[in-house]
């Protein structure tokens, strides 16, 4: 089984063969800076330094990709590589990404910039990169043998186009994809519009979902899986390690998020409503646009959903899938509510230790203290304020409080909710309201002597005072 230990160290050799043989000296010196991030902590979002303005997006346990102004040309570097992402407290996982990190890091720009991105292959094998979504020439689409030869490793390409259309796009290889994805290379991609007014919101996230297949125990996922996966991920992480989306009482929020697993996702905010503004194609038009509490986003696509936080509280944000809601689930698990175990289980607990029965009596799975091999997380984990949550995968909190400073991404801790509101146990005291009541269809009776006006119906089942 590899670790993380023997797979830093066989990555760390590969990388320091391949470096020598990258570029030369010159060309070395003339490539921008390729900056590496590994912490699984949300960055703060990256102001424009140069160029034209705009309002920055955040992603959520990751980070933007700084640039440099050359020539009136923004440029850019990612560096294809292996990677150790953290899913939760107690999970690393080896995969591939860009710049220390998968997902690699969003990359920002502006309508109408011209961008070029320099890409470093650190990887064992030839990679490229497609810009999905994105409207270029044909030569700078990033399909290996069709529009460009493979990124062999050591060497480094560049890609250089327009960014034409303001929108929400990604990028992740045509190349081996299968392997490739599978094993987290991917990132997202923002164009913001020329106008820094036009669509502006007060706060903004970006997110990536992704499915791996990692047997419990192990550290690197299981490549050649199509269906049957058993962690999905926001931005590769899982509840609880992903940090909460925290917004002012009030403030307009945007939450773009992208699909490259290997199926649908329909997405579901607790407590608002929100319209689906952004696709893959661009802005949808307001005349479009409708109200919603779940939109589903499939295999390939983007959607950006808005809405206005006027609900303070700490609000549930998942894939309404309820399986992945669940970390390290197993797919062959019986079961067996409602079967009668006694004597049986504690028969097995002599030959299994630790050996628990799943589902006797309709108990939860979260309450289920099993052991787990190492490097493995629970199939439900994280404590909130009353106890044990039961999630995990993509889930996340949106904190809504008032009284945030604008700008603050940091946690505020659990909603203090005010008193009353709070579901609670009904034991008795005090008195009920009475239970409401539909409205009775049926004509009230006339009061007692007063005269009925009854006309007998016509032959053709008329009272005579149909007009014709």
């Amino acid at each position: 089984m590899t670790n993380r230990r023997s797979f830093l160290t066989g990555a760390g050799a590969g990388i320091t063969a391949l470096g020598a043989s990258l570029v030369s000296r010159a060309g070395a010196a003339s490539l921008p800076e390729a900056p590496t991030h590994t912490s699984s902590a949300t960055a703060a979002p990256l102001a424009p330094t140069g160029g034209r303005p705009y309002n920055p997006v955040v992603t959520l346990n990751g980070w933007t990709l700084p640039w440099r102004m050359k020539d009136g040309v923004k440029e850019f570097h990612l560096v294809a590589e292996p990677v150790v992402r953290e899913f939760a407290p107690g999970m690393q996982v080896n995969l591939w990404g860009y710049n220390g990190q998968s997902p690699g890091p969003t990359i920002e720009v502006v309508e109408g910039d011209r961008v070029r991105i320099f890409v470093t292959n650190k990887l064992p094998e030839h990679t490229s990169v497609h810009w999905h979504g994105q409207l270029l020439p044909c030569g700078m689409d990033g399909v290996t043998g069709l529009t460009q030869p493979g990124i062999q490793p050591g060497k480094t390409f560049v890609y250089e186009f327009v960014a034409r259309h303001a929108g929400t796009f990604m990028y992740h290889p045509h190349a081996d994809e299968m392997q490739q994805m599978a094993m987290g290379m991917m990132g997202f991609w923002v164009t913001h519009p020329k106008n820094p007014r036009q669509h502006a919101v007060d706060r903004d996230y970006v997110m990536l979902l992704s499915s791996y297949d990692i047997e419990p125990g192990s550290y690197t996922p299981r490549t050649n899986t199509m269906l049957d996966f058993n962690l999905w991920t926001i931005n590769s992480r899982v509840f609880p390690g992903l940090d909460p989306m925290v917004a002012r009482l009030g403030d307009k929020v945007r939450i773009r998020v992208g699909n490259l697993t290997m199926t649908n996702h329909p997405i579901h905010l607790h407590g608002h409503r929100f319209e689906v503004t952004g696709t893959d194609g661009g802005w949808v038009p307001k005349s479009a646009r409708w109200p919603e509490v779940t939109t589903d986003v499939a295999v390939g696509q983007m959607r950006a959903i808005e809405f206005v936080a006027d609900a303070p509280g700490d609000w549930a944000f998942h894939c309404h899938k309820s399986h992945h809601t669940m970390n390290a689930m197993g797919h062959d698990v019986p079961t067996l509510i409602g079967v009668d175990h006694r004597g049986v289980a504690e028969k097995i607990n002599k030959l299994v230790p630790g050996y628990m029965v799943m589902g006797d009596k309709g108990g939860s799975m979260g309450d289920m203290k099993m052991p787990l091999p190492a490097n493995t997380l629970p199939m439900m984990s994280g404590d909130g304020p009353f106890g044990n949550l039961e999630m995990g995968g993509m889930f996340t909190v949106l904190k809504v409080r008032e009284g945030l400073r604008r700008g603050d991404y940091s946690d505020p801790g659990w909603y203090r909710h005010p008193a009353g509101t709070v579901a609670r146990e009904w034991t008795g005291d005090g008195t009920l309201p009475s239970a409401p009541r539909a409205p009775d269809a049926r004509p009230a009776p006339a009061p007692a002597g007063e005269a009925m006006d009854a006309r007998k119906p016509g032959a053709n089942g008329m009272t005579g005072h149909e007009h014709h």
